[in-house]
């Protein structure tokens, strides 16, 4: 998983920062779902970027971990696979590391984000049955801890992860998906693509506006909710006035609820396949269990 994602880090990380990726040999099976982890990693990744503005060292390593009773961990004794994001950035104060998974806490300038990265891994990773950690010294960089758990049981995976078949559409659906962080908006494209859909991006509500201008055949709109300079919601009210009736899903980091933002169908972050083809169904109404 990780070495698949190589070329979309670096891209996305830039010229001044050394990607370096290290693992274990022959790993066993870790309890996960694939498009959950691949967007923990994503979301540790943007983090790690806006942390070395002039450049520097993003490390991405996977290791076997036995955790033995009374080690200290908030997990039961075991083996697992602990996967480590590290980067030589700026880093955290001891004040800053203890609020750093808190919803809406951030170090960023306005429009560089809602400071909902670190505490989206956080949920993502207990939704695995998993354990998330952070240290950080000011100066010397941050390093993220992804903690999951080992096990041969191919039916425990499935059990545990997917818990419901996610949903395939009865037909390819042409969705324009809108996310200012370029990891992120990857990470749900995947997603949207495994479940069998045409995915064309936009990096904002502009660009979105003007696809949708030039894509005829677009017939969903997923788009996130917090964004630079035009938001989901705004998106949505000039996205009515030019194409009346076009579908649209929110995805949003917000925690007040699940109810329905400027009338929109609402996905809450973190999701899962499951949730995704979901609310996806919801909107549409065109997708039927495989």
């Amino acid at each position: 998983l990780i070495e698949g994602m190589r070329d979309l880090i670096s891209s996305s990380i830039g010229p001044t920062i050394e990607l370096q990726l290290r693992s274990d040999p022959d790993l066993p099976q870790a309890l996960a779902d694939p498009g959950q982890l691949e967007l923990a990693v994503l979301n540790l990744c943007v983090n790690a970027r806006d942390a070395m503005p002039d450049g520097g060292k993003l490390a991405i390593s996977t290791r076997l971990i036995e955790i033995v009773e009374g080690s200290g961990f908030e997990l039961p004794a075991g083996d697992y696979i602990r996967l480590s994001v590290e980067d030589s950035g700026t880093g955290m104060d001891a004040d800053t590391l203890a609020r750093a998974v808190e919803p809406f806490f951030s170090t960023k300038e306005i429009g560089r984000g809602t400071g909902l990265g670190l505490s989206m891994v956080h949920g993502l990773i207990a939704q695995l049955g998993g354990v998330f950690m952070l240290d950080s010294t000011p100066g010397q960089g941050t390093r993220a801890d992804l903690y999951l758990r080992v096990t041969g049981d191919r039916s425990e995976i499935e059990r545990g992860v997917f818990r419901d078949t996610p949903l395939t559409a009865t037909q390819t659906l042409s969705i324009l998906l809108v996310d200012d962080e370029e990891l992120v908006r990857e990470g749900t494209a995947e997603m949207l693509r495994s479940l069998g859909h045409e995915v064309i991006e936009a990096d904002g509500g502009e660009e979105a506006l003007r696809k949708l201008k030039a894509v005829q055949h677009i017939q969903l709109i997923v788009t996130d909710y917090k964004m630079p300079r035009m938001d989901g919601a705004e998106l949505a009210r000039q996205v009515r006035f030019d194409r009346p009736g076009m579908p649209m899903l929110l995805i949003s980091g917000y925690t007040g609820g699940s109810g329905p933002i400027a009338d929109l169908p609402r996905l809450n972050k973190p999701f899962g396949l499951v949730e995704l083809s979901e609310a996806l169904r919801t909107v549409t109404g065109q997708f039927e269990p495989a």
